[in-house]
């Protein structure tokens, strides 16, 4: 019976090879392990055990080796043989020579043959996840498909055929559902070597997923004549894509748009309805920021590089639209240019400007341009002007000498050291009613700056010649 149960297992070498696309010497190795384990387990590990497979007969053979010596030297026969003995089997044989002696399959009885029959399943097990992992190893980052099967602990659990993958919650798109028999088609994200098997876990959320599909469905995408440079999505509500391309006549927005729309249609459908924007990329990352808010107009934009940051100002009627549903199209827009994104109202801008003009004006001396032109060198206060370094400060028109720019410097601290000595608050210009927004806005901040420093002016002449008649 244990006989059969072997001769069984070497036939089954070819059959299993093909059937789980195994090279054959991989299911040769996994017979030889089993045989070998089943040997030890009858014969001890002891002694010396060999297994081989013979090509010929299609069998995997056994044989103890066992070492040649003189019969009055003779001690264990586990592991020794006389001389005499072994010259029946091999004439020329030595002393000290190793002597094969193949041993009879049938001896290894029916547990030890399914000792050898699971280790040849175990091993030809891990030979088949190996492979299934190498496979997708290789496919990781494109796009497959398979046949949703269960749903565990959230996880979608999908069919791909020769093995399963896994979509995790936060790779799916909210509000999806998938019953079993659903065709689902995912990004392969992540491929990972578990004591289980490879586990392969798939995105329908993550924006290399919106760019894969862009290449599928653009021609000019897939051939590198069009780039996707940077994409950023909020899976089920918006996207937005930029993109530009290398060759001068080819529009980069309308290659991914379509005739009618078609393309881009594709990609939604997709995405169960996703609304995508399609956006120019800039080199100049002010132009990039300014396309990524659209369709909302800018009016103007600061830019603070070493901090990565942007004010970019808009009309008073462009502020939601610029902001975006619950502040979705800003955050989209700064997700995909990398920077950090505050919008502004002009009237709010206004205020701003207003307030640190005011705040720079408390420093002796300070003239309403020179005030201007700090701000627009980025100080909005002389708080930050105490704190600068010389070098900095020397990048303000009218500051470029090192001495200048010491004064400004001293100045500023002196002016936060005698409010700290008086006691006082540092003055804040006055807020303006709400208005409703006008064309002229910007004319109507400055003259009300213009006034209320002049009111600050007065005030201070007052001061002072009221302590003077003390």
């Amino acid at each position: 019976m244990a006989g059969d149960n072997f001769s069984e297992l070497s036939r089954m070498i070819d059959a299993v090879s093909k059937e789980k696309s195994i090279e054959k010497q991989i299911v040769i190795d996994a017979v030889i392990q089993g045989m070998l384990v089943a040997a030890r387990k009858k014969y001890g590990t002891y002694r010396e055990i060999e297994a081989q497979y013979n090509e010929d007969t299609g069998e995997v053979e056994l044989y103890e080796f066992k070492e040649v010596v003189m019969p009055e030297d003779f001690i264990d026969e586990e592991i020794e043989i006389k001389l005499d003995e072994a010259r029946e089997l091999n004439p020329e044989i030595q002393v000290n020579d190793s002597i094969g002696i193949k041993l009879d399959a049938t001896e290894l009885g029916r547990i030890a043959a399914q000792t050898a029959k699971q280790i040849i399943t175990q091993r030809v097990r891990d030979a088949e996840r190996e492979i299934i992992y190498n496979e997708f190893e290789q496919r990781r980052g494109e796009i497959a498909s398979g046949i949703a099967r269960r749903v565990e602990r959230g996880m979608i659990v999908v069919d791909l055929g020769r093995t399963e993958s896994y979509i995790p919650l936060r790779e799916q798109i909210p509000g999806e559902v998938y019953k079993p028999g659903d065709r689902v088609q995912g990004y392969l994200l992540d491929v990972r070597q578990t004591t289980k098997g490879p586990q392969i876990i798939m995105s329908r959320a993550c924006e290399q997923y919106l760019i894969k599909l862009f290449e599928q469905e653009v021609p000019e995408i897939y051939d590198g004549t069009v780039q996707i440079i940077a994409a950023a999505r909020e899976p089920g509500a918006r996207a937005k894509i930029a993109v530009v391309s290398k060759d001068p006549a080819v529009d980069p927005v309308g290659a991914c748009v379509g005739m009618k729309g078609s393309r881009v249609q594709q990609v939604v459908q997709e995405l169960r309805g996703e609304k995508i924007d399609i956006i120019n990329w800039d080199e100049d990352i002010t132009r990039f920021a300014c396309n990524a808010l659209a369709p909302a107009e800018i009016s103007r934009v600061f830019v603070d590089e070493a901090n990565k940051e942007m004010e970019i100002v808009v009309p008073d009627s462009q502020l939601s639209l610029a902001i975006g549903r619950k502040g979705q199209n800003v955050r989209l827009a700064s997700k995909i240019t990398g920077w950090k994104l505050d919008i502004l109202s002009e009237s709010s801008a206004s205020q701003k400007t207003a307030d640190a003009i005011f705040n720079l004006m408390l420093i002796p001396g300070m003239t309403e341009t020179m005030a201007q032109n700090i701000f627009q060198s980025g100080f909005g206060s002389f708080q930050s002007l105490a704190t600068a370094t010389v070098a900095d400060v020397m990048a303000i028109p009218g500051y470029d000498a090192p001495e200048k720019a010491e004064k400004l410097i001293a100045d500023a601290k002196a002016l936060i050291e005698k409010f700290k000595a008086e006691g006082k608050d540092v003055p804040t210009a006055p807020q303006r009613a709400a208005v409703a927004p006008t064309g002229n806005s910007k004319a109507s901040a400055d003259e009300r700056l213009r006034a209320e420093l002049a009111a600050l002016d007065q005030k201070e002449s007052q001061e002072g010649a009221t302590s003077e008649n003390q």
